[in-house]
C-alpha cells in the first residue's frame, strides 16, 4: 500500500467519523435539517474514497474514475445544502443538481483527451471549486448575523475553492496525475492531492461541526433562561443578560435604566376569573413589553406577576416616560376572559445607574421604587433618585 492509498484509508475513516457526529447531532435534535443533510455529504465522501480505492482494480476505468467524481461533487453539494438550512438560505438545489449533470456529463467526455491536457484536468477540479466558492456565498449571504467562526468558515472555504482550482497546476508541477486511472495513486501529486483535501476537508467539518454545536449549546442555553409563560427571559436569564447590557453601557459611557413593573391585585383576578385568566394577563402583559422594547433592551419576567425591563441609553427622565407611557396603554388593553369593562394596572419602579453601584444596587433601588408605587395607590409610577438611593424605603407588606 503506497502512501496515497494509506491517506485514502484515511480519509474514509474520518469521513465515517465526521458523518456518525453530524448524525448524532441531528438525532439529538431532530428539527435541525442541517445535520442531515452534512451527516449525508459526509457518507458520500465514504462512497467516493471506496470508488477511488478500488478504481486500480479495473480494466477500464472510466466509469468508476466519472462516478467518483460525480459522488464528491454530490458531496460538496449535500454540504451546500447542510449550509444553507443552516444560515438560513433557501438551497439552490435545482442549478446545483443540473451543474452536478453537466459536470459529470463533461467529465466523461474529456477521458477521451490526453491523459495530462490542462482542460482535462481543468474539467475535473474546476466543477469543486465552484461549489465551494457557493458554500462560501451561501454563508456570506444569510440574514442571520455571523459571528467570529462562522467568518473563520468563509474563509476556509474560500481557500478551499482556491486549492481546488489550484490543482491542475499543481499536477503539472509535479509531472502529471500517472499516465492512467490505475497508477493515479502512485503519484507524487496523489499523495499532494490527497493530503490537501484530508486539510480543508477537515477543516471545513469541524468547523462546521463547531457551528451546530455552538448552536445547539446556545439553544439550550435560550430554554433554560426563557420563561414558558410570558416569553421573556426568567429571573436568572434576565439579571444575566440585563447585567451584560449595563457593562456595556457603562463601557460604551451612555446612561442605563430599570423599569420594575409589578400587576395590581393580580391575587384578586386568579381569585375571581380562574388560573387560566391571569395567565392571559402575565401573556398580555409580556407581549405588550415585548414589542415596546427595543432590539438592545432586555425585558424579562422575574417573579409571578413581576417584570423588568432595563433600558441601555436611556436616562432616568426617558425610562419615566417609558413607565408612564407602558402603565397608560397596558390599562387600556382588553383582555380576554376578562369582563369586557374590567381593565387590569401595573405599578412601575424606575431607577437609573449612578457611577458608583452594580446591578444588585440598581435592581434594589428600582425595587424600592416599586414598593413606593404599591403604597401609593397602585397605577403608578415612582421614581429612585441619586439623592435618595439610600433613603430607607416605606415597608409595604407584599405586592399585588
Amino acid at each position: 500500500m503506497g502512501s496515497a492509498d494509506f491517506i485514502l484509508m484515511i480519509n474514509l475513516l474520518v469521513a465515517g467519523l465526521l458523518a456518525a457526529a453530524f448524525m448524532t447531532i441531528a438525532v439529538y435534535d431532530t428539527g435541525r435539517v442541517s445535520a442531515r443533510w452534512l451527516a449525508f455529504s459526509y457518507l458520500l465522501g465514504m462512497a467516493y474514497f471506496a470508488i477511488e480505492f478500488s478504481i486500480p482494480a479495473f480494466a477500464d476505468a472510466r466509469l468508476p474514475v466519472v462516478a467518483a467524481f460525480a459522488v464528491f461533487l454530490g458531496a460538496t453539494i449535500a454540504f451546500n445544502g447542510g449550509l444553507a438550512h443552516k444560515y438560513g438560505v433557501r438551497p439552490p438545489w435545482p442549478p446545483m443538481l443540473c451543474f452536478l449533470v453537466v459536470a459529470s456529463v463533461a467529465v466523461y467526455l474529456v477521458q477521451d483527451l490526453p491523459r495530462h491536457s490542462l482542460t482535462r484536468m481543468m474539467a475535473y477540479q474546476l466543477p469543486y471549486a465552484a461549489m465551494q466558492f457557493a458554500a462560501l456565498g451561501i454563508v456570506l449571504s444569510s440574514r442571520q448575523r455571523l459571528a467570529r467562526l462562522d467568518h473563520v468558515l468563509a474563509l476556509v472555504l474560500g481557500a478551499s475553492a482556491v486549492q481546488f482550482a489550484s490543482k491542475p497546476f499543481i499536477a503539472g508541477a509535479l509531472g502529471g496525475w500517472g499516465a492512467n486511472p490505475q497508477a493515479y495513486v502512485q503519484t507524487s501529486y496523489a499523495l499532494v492531492s490527497q493530503s490537501l483535501g484530508t486539510v480543508f476537508g477537515l477543516a471545513l467539518a469541524l468547523l462546521a461541526l463547531a457551528v451546530l454545536v455552538r448552536d445547539v449549546l446556545a439553544e439550550a442555553t435560550s430554554k433554560s433562561e426563557t420563561d414558558a409563560l410570558s416569553g421573556l427571559f426568567n429571573r436568572g436569564g434576565f439579571e444575566r443578560h440585563a447585567d451584560l447590557a449595563m457593562r456595556d453601557a457603562v463601557r460604551r459611557g451612555v446612561p442605563v435604566a430599570l423599569v420594575i413593573a409589578d400587576l395590581d391585585y393580580f391575587k384578586s383576578i386568579n381569585d375571581s376569573y380562574g388560573h387560566a385568566c391571569g395567565d392571559r394577563v402575565i401573556e398580555t402583559f409580556a407581549g405588550f413589553l415585548r414589542e415596546a422594547a427595543a432590539e438592545h433592551h432586555v425585558a424579562g419576567r422575574i417573579g409571578g406577576e413581576e417584570f423588568a425591563i432595563i433600558l441601555p441609553g436611556t436616562n432616568l427622565a426617558a425610562a419615566r416616560l417609558f413607565a408612564e407611557g407602558a402603565r397608560n396603554a397596558f390599562g387600556a388593553l382588553p383582555i380576554d376572559g376578562l369582563p369586557a369593562d374590567h381593565r387590569c394596572s401595573a405599578s412601575f419602579g424606575v431607577a437609573e445607574l449612578t457611577a458608583d453601584e452594580g446591578f444588585a444596587a440598581l435592581l434594589r433601588r428600582a425595587d424600592a421604587a416599586l414598593y413606593e408605587a404599591k403604597n401609593a395607590g397602585r397605577d403608578c409610577v415612582r421614581v429612585s433618585g441619586v439623592a435618595r438611593r439610600r433613603a430607607t424605603p416605606t415597608v409595604f407588606n407584599g405586592k399585588g
